[in-house]
């Protein structure tokens, strides 16, 4: 699903003058609850998403739709939650749907303070009950600057699906992103044995906590994070830089906490 105004011819092809510094946020949601689904708290969420004043978020595990947790939960909001996230702050978002049931489904999402002008969701489940998908959108961005891709990835539980699913990723990236575009993939990889980033230094991309501090980030679980299942990977960019967050209030906000960073073209 995609929210966006008319398209317009993409800007200049060479890179502007001035750099453009975009700030940019991961975070599976775990659908609006904290660990262990003991409260339900997006509308918090919401408030702290706002105080990152990031340009682009990435979100996994959040609802589309869940039809017996509306009539539980009195607060919960009248539209999906990607929507009620963006609220004012992002005026563009786009939506992957990766898992259906009977009450609703959930996926990916992409805010975005830039127009989004093309995305698709690109199912890769391997086998089982577990569904997958990368969300890819491209945006247009203002003064002459290329358009910049975004993938939007949650991988399988199972490592020799990951590996399956990188490959799957790699692919889709020589088929539609040009060798020159800025690029961008962030997400939950479950990769906690970190055996994914060789894979992804094949086309270029370099995950922002390893080449600052040598390994990923711990993000999971957000109490106690020993896990480093959360990655952002860049490619062509001037910069780019890890930024360190408090856990508070993330801690209680999902079972993961979020990475933030700072690029510039």
């Amino acid at each position: 699903m995609l929210k966006a105004g008319p398209q317009r011819p993409s800007g200049n092809s060479a890179a502007a003058e001035s750099p453009l510094r975009l700030r940019l946020l991961t975070l599976n949601t775990h659908k609006g609850f904290n660990a262990f689904n003991r409260r339900f708290v997006l509308h918090e969420l919401r408030e702290a998403i706002r105080g990152m004043a990031a340009d682009l978020v990435f979100l996994q595990e959040v609802q589309g739709q869940h039809e017996g947790h509306r009539g539980r939960h009195p607060n919960w909001p009248t539209q999906p939650q990607y929507e009620f996230l963006a609220d004012s702050i992002w005026s563009q978002y786009a939506y992957g749907r990766n898992a259906v049931y009977t009450e609703g489904h959930h996926g990916n999402a992409v805010l975005s303070k830039f127009p989004i002008i093309h995305n698709d969701n690109h199912d890769i489940s391997i086998a089982g009950p577990e569904r997958r998908g990368l969300l890819h959108c491209v945006l247009r961005l203002p003064d002459g600057h290329p358009e910049l891709h975004l993938f939007c990835a949650h991988l399988s539980l199972l490592e020799s699906h990951r590996r399956e699913q990188a490959e799957r990723l790699l692919a889709l990236i020589q088929l539609k992103v040009p060798p020159e575009a800025p690029l961008l993939v962030a997400g939950d990889f479950n990769d906690w044995r970190c055996s994914l980033h060789q894979r992804l230094r094949r086309v270029g991309l370099e995950e922002l906590w390893v080449g600052s501090q040598g390994r990923a980030a711990r993000s999971f679980p957000a109490a106690w994070p020993l896990l480093r299942l959360d990655r952002i990977y860049a490619r062509n960019f001037r910069q780019a830089s890890p930024l360190s967050l408090s856990p508070a209030p993330w801690s209680r906000l999902s079972d993961h906490l979020p990475l933030a960073a700072e690029v510039s073209l």
